[in-house]
């Protein structure tokens, strides 16, 4: 792979029928990034979580409302930013779900930040004005990791 970062785009509408296309997208250019099946999977799942989570909370469910992803493929690393201009997280007010408590109360949900960050080596929130940005960052591991 040349040392030039390579550069995918999707907009999307903020509905979760898109979602198909996200993960469709993100195979497709992690493939040829030579990423394992296993670290594209991971790869996937967070975006798709990340996705999810603007659709429902950022956007509060509002099909109208656009998501931009931009994957860079670098030599050593992917990078998927994935912006959106609803209501932004706030990372300092995030707590861990408690699993516990949450199959006592027989509650779904809640487990889509804690999924991203441990599937993915890096992630940041970014709020800048009225655009909020998380960056999801895969290491592109060779065969001597």
């Amino acid at each position: 792979m040349d040392c030039m970062p390579v550069r995918h785009t999707l907009v999307i509408p903020s509905a979760t029928r898109y979602l198909t296309k996200v993960r469709k997208f993100i195979s497709t250019h992690a493939l040829n990034a030579n990423l394992s099946d296993e670290a594209i999977s991971e790869l996937r799942l967070a975006v798709d979580e990340a996705c999810s989570n603007v659709i429902e909370h950022a956007y509060q469910g509002k099909p109208n409302e656009k998501i931009h992803l931009t994957m860079t493929i670098e030599t050593t690393r992917i990078i998927v930013q994935i912006r959106d201009r609803g209501f932004a997280f706030n990372e300092n007010t995030y707590q861990k779900p408690n699993l516990i408590k949450l199959s006592r109360n027989r509650k779904s949900g809640g487990f889509g930040v804690d999924i991203i960050r441990r599937l993915m080596d890096q992630v940041e929130y970014h709020t800048n004005g009225e655009i909020n940005e998380i960056k999801l960052i895969k290491r592109i591991r060779s065969h001597w990791d």
